[in-house]
């Protein structure tokens, strides 16, 4: 299906509600919120904007709200949806999955050549240039497949000039396929105008991908600007804001630094995961994710399956201290990285939570190594209150199909230490055990969870790390963040040598550099 609105006549619309339309687009407060209507009209009555939109899967929803909003000649040189498989690999291309980042930057790629080739010469000098596309897969009603999509968005900041593009990965969360694709064209819609007059303000643009929606309906996973009008923009950043903002629960970044797409990474393989605040990376941060990692791929589960290894860090953690401190951020995620990393980060305090979310994306085995201070929150009760069936209720969902904790041990002094700082923050801690070192299996939880937690690592759903290194386990991260600011150099054999150098030589959590940095 195609259909061209080159050189037709404009619709014809009332003039009064043109005028005020255009009013409220102009004068509208930060604070006020077009609806999808008034953003498509302002853009189609926009005598420069002027482009192609190219929608698989799910209608053209996107396109649909322009024409609605009348005078769409004025924006539309092309619609097209090319659905048959044959037709859209003649038109874009083969690739391998139909709905992926893939097909949509084929899809950029092949209808902006087209649209800058055959009107350049004509109009070129006095328009903006813009191609909108999305690959879409819509939800069934019985719900047993992943209703998503890909939208891109590649346009001209000004007539002649090199483009720029935004492209992001979406969900949809209603249960009606109807209902999905009058989101898809809401947030299309919101994509093209943000794209068009938000791209000096990034933050202020992913705000605006939920007008008219809430993240009820839709939830952003991914986002990525490149481009000249986007060249000062670090997207790590950005994909941080879609968790701030609540677009998203979790994002993920690739030892490049780059931004990834939870699904493509996560998509059927077995996950490991460490969750900490890494301010700094310590040599137990590492030991334990190695530790736990050797374990894992010994499962009987895991063997021969694909893995993937995670370090998260949690909202909550970023915003300890108040205020996201966005230097703070990317130096946690700069180091991560540095030492070969995937970081996620997200908005799920609850471990049941988390592995939830991965059951997302795979049906494998998953888990997660925690210390002996994390598994004792995971037994405190209290974070369970939101929850009608208490503890249990959490617990049947984290361990529920294939999830393991690896228990990394503390040393006896660490443990009473956490111990009195745990009673002097007002939270429930055991009295120490009588052992050298605190491990899954003599670690003592509140009296009234013990059968529990015995019936847990009896069937193996709790297990002890082993082959650790036991002269680092008396590190922590705060103890050698307060050092590195007390300028005092232990903090240097708390971590990894990479990473020392990596703090002084970037100055990094309030590091002052007082000589040569060696290395």
């Amino acid at each position: 299906m195609q259909n061209s609105a080159f050189n037709h006549s404009p619709v014809a619309l009332d003039v009064q509600e043109v005028r005020f339309d255009q009013h409220l687009a102009d004068t509208a407060s930060p604070a006020e919120v077009l609806t999808t209507l008034q953003k498509a009209r302002r853009i189609n009555l926009d005598a420069p904007m002027y482009g192609t939109f190219a929608e698989i899967g799910a209608g053209q929803e996107v396109a649909r709200e322009f024409f609605h909003a009348g005078g769409a000649s004025g924006t539309i040189a092309k619609s097209i949806s090319a659905y048959d498989m044959i037709f859209s690999d003649a038109i874009y291309g083969k690739c391998e999955r139909y709905v992926s980042r893939e097909r949509l930057g084929l899809m950029l790629d092949h209808e902006y050549g087209l649209l800058v080739e055959r009107l350049s010469a004509i109009r070129g000098a006095r328009t903006n240039f813009f191609v909108f596309a999305d690959t879409v897969a819509t939800g069934n009603r019985q719900g047993t497949n992943e209703a998503h999509g890909w939208l891109g968005m590649r346009f001209q900041a000004a007539p002649m000039s090199e483009p720029s593009e935004i492209v992001l990965h979406v969900r949809m969360w209603d249960k009606d396929p109807v209902l999905q694709q009058q989101a898809l064209g809401i947030v299309g819609v919101n994509l093209v105008y943000g794209a068009l007059y938000l791209r000096s303000e990034p933050r202020t643009l992913i705000e605006s991908l939920q007008d008219n929606l809430g993240v009820d309906r839709i939830e952003v996973d991914m986002l990525h600007f490149s481009g000249p009008s986007f060249a000062a923009i670090d997207n790590r950043l950005m994909a941080l804001h879609l968790v701030e903002c609540k677009l998203s629960n979790a994002v993920m970044f690739g030892p490049q630094g780059e931004v990834l797409q939870p699904s493509e990474v996560l998509h059927k393989k077995a996950i490991l995961v460490e969750r900490g605040s890494f301010r700094p990376v310590t040599h137990v941060n590492v030991d334990m994710i190695a530790c736990a990692t050797a374990q894992f791929v010994q499962e009987t589960a895991v063997k021969s399956k694909e893995v993937i290894v995670l370090m998260e860090i949690t909202m909550n953690n970023l915003l300890s201290e108040g205020a996201l401190d966005a230097r703070d951020f990317l130096s946690r995620v700069d180091l991560l990285a540095d030492m070969g990393f995937t970081v996620l980060i997200s908005n799920y305090s609850e471990y049941y939570r988390l592995t939830s979310y991965f059951r997302r994306y795979t049906k494998e085995m998953i888990g997660v190594a925690v210390g002996i201070n994390n598994l004792l929150e995971i037994f405190n009760e209290k974070y369970y209150d939101n929850l009608e069936g208490g503890i249990l209720e959490s617990f049947g969902r984290l361990f529920r199909n294939a999830v393991k904790l690896y228990v990394y041990p503390m040393s006896r002094e660490a443990y009473e230490r956490y111990i009195v700082e745990s009673r002097n923050s007002g939270k429930t801690a055991p009295s120490a055990a009588p052992s050298i070192l605190i491990t899954a299996k003599n670690v003592r939880v509140d009296d009234r969870l013990a059968s529990l937690y015995s019936h847990l690592l009896e069937n193996h759903c709790i297990d002890s790390i082993v082959g650790f290194d036991t002269n680092i386990l008396g590190i922590f991260s705060r103890d050698a963040l307060k050092k590195i600011r007390d300028h005092d150099v232990i903090w240097e054999d708390m971590v990894p040598k990479s990473v020392a150098i990596a703090i002084k030589r970037r100055g990094l959590f309030g590091h002052v550099n007082m000589g040569p940095i060696q290395g």
